[in-house]
């Protein structure tokens, strides 16, 4: 119950805080990119992958491709074997895309990528905060990666620690149990102790 209620807690965090930000850049000189990562499928995200997506992201946010990234992906693209672009290109292309607007990136669930790649990813990171004083970040994950975050960005960050309220979760099971499709099968018995067992569960995180 507490890990499923955590990546529950994460995912709806993040998704209103990018609907939020996508909300605000519309008409402004803002674009948002932001990336998902999920256990099931961690192998699948490498670091060139994930930073290529947001840097994806970016570009499309700008009125033309800057004639950099135009010229690295056909040159690839003619190269043997059709490769993509460099780890260190793609973190140059991303830097340099960044500066273009005021730039937010959001990354959900940065603890369930590897350890090796999740590395990579800071620094890549970092060296567009650096180069590019109006991105803005926001990273979620589990309290265990906290030190890592905070050491590989240099301490430029705040943590926000989240855990929910008991009458945050009653009026949610409240809602819930109001919306039930088939509410015959459930008694007023088995409804009390819902109300009662799941809020104790999980107040003990």
């Amino acid at each position: 119950m507490e890990e499923k209620w955590q990546v529950l807690t994460r995912c709806h965090v993040s998704s209103l805080v990018i609907d939020e930000l996508c909300d605000q850049a519309e008409g402004q000189n803002t674009t948002v990119a932001c990336f998902y990562f999920d256990f099931a499928a961690r192998k699948e995200h490498s670091t060139t992958s994930v930073l290529g997506a947001l840097l994806k992201q970016l570009v499309c946010g700008l009125e033309a491709t800057p004639n950099e990234i135009s010229l690295a992906y056909q040159g690839q693209r003619s190269a043997i074997g059709r490769r993509g672009p460099q780890l260190a290109d793609i973190v140059k292309m991303l830097r340099n895309t960044a500066s273009m607007k005021r730039t937010f990136i959001c990354i959900d669930a940065l603890d369930e990528c590897v350890a090796g790649s999740r590395v990579e990813i800071l620094d890549a990171l970092n060296q567009i905060l650096q180069s590019s004083p109006g991105t803005r970040m926001f990273v979620t994950g589990r309290p265990h990666i906290e030190a890592e975050v905070g050491k590989c960005l240099c301490g430029r960050g705040m943590a926000i620690r989240i855990a929910p309220r008991r009458c945050d979760i009653i009026s949610y099971l409240h809602s819930k149990l109001k919306d039930d499709a088939t509410p015959d099968v459930m008694d007023s018995n088995l409804k009390a102790d819902i109300l009662r067992k799941i809020p104790e569960d999980i107040s003990e995180m």
